[in-house]
């Protein structure tokens, strides 16, 4: 090498297009001689006069794990959006492998600062490959796309990601490459430094929230049923209550500690990943479920008020009464567990009648509590229940299986609506 020819620049440019097209990072190596006395370099002395010994990529190709988990995150409705230092060409290499959306267009650093902010956001709404860019780039294209009522998380690991970390609404600092600047300005930190990490982290929350909701779904309805139930006796003028305090306290207390537990266990539903993002401001009783607690709580009214005027009509006493009236409301709720399982989608099924282990767990429990509840003496002397015969156990049986396929039905005409979620 004497450093006598020049460079074909053209030539250089395409070799390094076409290593870059297969999503390799290119480095060029030369060669310059200084005088023998010069102990340091400064910019300059590397502007000029350099020897060029040719170029080699370097490839890191994607996890496995991490295309698959960029296709479920696109079937659950989260965009993902990859923002680097690499040259435009091997940036859409990179994300042709990552099987991103939009995988035909990339925007550099130089082009985002020739663009005005409403161009770049008519931009970002489709541009997913952003190349070449530097730290005031990615705290500008996070501030975009929440402008645009988007929630943003992003990822990063380096002192230079931490503005846009601070900034998104979920910043997300590597835990095993990234710097200490980069895990104080983020919310979370990837412990494992994997993609996929967050699209079970994003299951899990998903999970975890429906969870919630169901357990709401559940208790209301019971304490909506017994007050119904009370408001109905007082309308019809008893002088007696179906439900006594110590009674509704009983209810609400066994059916706490077992029944709506149970839900807390549940696992995720089938389509947890494949349904769009809630509303972050959206509230978590929508007009949908307002709905259902009322539906229900009518249901579970009907059959307890019915049964127990049924009893009083057949000359029973007032703690015969009651005690039905308490089996049945119990019996409702542990028949609407099922109904619970799965907001929308069908339980008819052996997975929706069986796939919670808790939820059978929690239900041998109930049975037991109330088997004592109506047949112990110290019970029944604390709770004023008598004891009830087999017939009348399969009347209770009977009426209090009807909110099981009532609701059901209900949910059969919300996803013939397209209400399913």
């Amino acid at each position: 090498v004497d450093g006598n020819q020049s460079l074909d620049r053209n030539y250089w440019l395409t070799r390094i297009e076409e290593i870059a097209k297969q999503g390799q990072r290119v480095l060029a190596i030369a060669v310059k001689s200084v005088s023998y006395d010069q102990m340091e370099l400064k910019f300059s002395d590397v502007e000029n006069d350099l020897i060029m010994l040719g170029m080699f990529g370097l490839i890191d190709p994607p996890r496995e794990e991490a295309v698959e988990a960029i296709q479920v995150c696109d079937r659950a409705g989260i965009r993902v959006k990859m923002i680097t230092g690499d040259h435009g060409v091997t940036a859409l290499a990179i994300a042709r492998q990552l099987k991103l959306v939009n995988v035909d267009d990339v925007l550099t650093g130089q082009e985002l600062e020739l663009m005005s902010d409403d161009e770049l956001r008519q931009q970002v709404q489709h541009i997913d490959v952003y190349a070449r860019v530097n730290p005031e780039h990615k705290l500008l294209l996070v501030r975009l796309l929440q402008e645009q009522g988007l929630i943003v998380a992003m990822t990063g690991d380096g002192v230079n990601d931490a503005p846009a970390l601070k900034r998104a609404d979920v910043g997300i600092a590597m835990g095993q490459n990234g710097t200490e600047a980069a895990k104080e300005a983020a919310e979370m930190v990837l412990a494992d430094d994997n993609f996929a990490s967050i699209m079970h982290a994003v299951k899990e929350g998903r999970t975890v929230y429906d969870n919630l909701i169901k357990a709401i779904l559940f208790i209301l309805p019971t304490n909506g049923g017994e007050a119904l139930i009370i408001l109905a006796a007082i309308l019809f003028g008893f002088h007696q209550l179906p439900l006594t305090p110590v009674q509704i306290l009983w209810v609400n207390m066994v059916t706490a500690v077992t029944l709506a537990l149970s839900l807390a266990f549940e696992p995720p539903e089938q389509n947890v990943m494949q349904r769009p993002p809630r509303n972050a401001y959206e509230s978590m009783l929508t007009s949908y479920l307002i709905w259902r607690v009322v539906f229900v709580s009518v249901i579970l009214m009907s059959g307890t008020f019915g049964l127990f005027l049924w009893e009083m009509d057949q000359g029973a006493s007032i703690e015969h009464s009651r005690t039905v009236a308490v089996n049945t409301l119990i019996m409702f709720e542990i028949f609407y567990l099922f109904n619970s399982r799965y907001i929308t989608a069908s339980v008819l099924k052996w997975s929706g009648l069986t796939g919670n282990f808790y939820v059978l767990i929690a239900i041998g429990i109930l049975i037991i509590f109330q088997l004592g509840f109506t047949y112990l003496p110290l019970m029944q002397s604390l709770f004023g229940t008598t004891a009830i015969d087999l017939h009348i156990w399969l009347r209770i049986l009977f009426v209090s299986s009807s909110v099981l396929f009532l609701v059901e039905l209900e949910k059969f005409f919300v996803r013939s609506m397209g209400l399913n979620r």
